[in-house]
Order: C-alpha cells, then structure tokens, then sequence
C-alpha cells in the first residue's frame, strides 16, 4: 500500500497498458482547507488541473460527485461524474478497468480503501497529488 509517498511508482507497471490513476475528487479536494467548500466545481477544475502534472504514463481518471458534476475531461485527465455516490463509481471503474493493469486509487477515505484494494488495486493518500500541506 501507498500513502502518501511516490505515486510515480504506479507508472512502471511492466503491462502494456498504462497504470490506471483514479482521483477521489471529493476527498482529495476536502484534504485541502483553501475554500473549496464556496466554489465546489472550481475546486474540481483546479485538481483536474492540477492532474495534468502526473507523472506518467498513466490513465488518469478524476471521480467527481454533487456540486463538481459537469466538470469537463481535458487532455491528459478524464473527469468521470457519479450519478449518485462517487466511491460506488470508483469501485466499478476499478472493477471495469483495472482489470490486468496496475491500479492506483487516490484517497483517505479507509472505507474506500478497503474496497478497492479487495479488488486489487493500491492506494495512495491525497498529499500524494495534492503536495504538502501549505504553510500559512
């Protein structure tokens, strides 16, 4: 398990499909005390934004729910919006598309972990997109 530490771990697979990185939104923007909570989908769109960044090559996939539904994928960062609960989707974009691939899933939510590392795949913590935190 990865908490936090290289994620770029999750690049060298040995398949030939590149690793499949999906982003917990909701809970790897509300690691982050900056505001988030006034402008929901602003805050997703900076973390898509900010998933531009990793360090491949990866399949990225950004989970969003409520509010954040609607953000737009951009090259580089596929935004997937739950129709209802964000960890149900990432579950079965795990179960769907981690299938014979290195899998990573970013979040601290413990209930999520448990369910997608039953599946397989690795968890890492959400400093491991989002940096440390900011000094103030």
């Amino acid at each position: 398990m990865t908490d936090g530490a290289d994620v770029t771990a999750a690049a060298g697979s040995g398949t030939d499909r590149p690793p499949l990185v999906v982003v917990d939104g909701a809970n790897v923007v509300g690691s982050v005390p900056d505001g988030w909570w006034r402008d929901r989908r602003g805050a997703a769109e900076r973390l898509r934004d900010r998933l531009l960044d990793y360090p491949g090559p990866a399949e990225v996939v950004l989970v969003v729910e409520g509010a954040a539904r609607g953000v737009a994928s951009v090259p580089g960062v596929r935004v997937e919006s739950a129709p209802g609960s964000g960890d149900d989707r990432i579950v079965a974009l795990v179960a769907a598309e981690g299938v014979g691939r290195r899998c990573l899933v970013v979040t601290a939510d413990r209930g999520l972990r448990a369910r997608v590392t039953a599946l397989g795949a690795e968890v890492a913590g959400p400093r491991s997109v989002t940096g440390p935190p900011r000094a103030e």
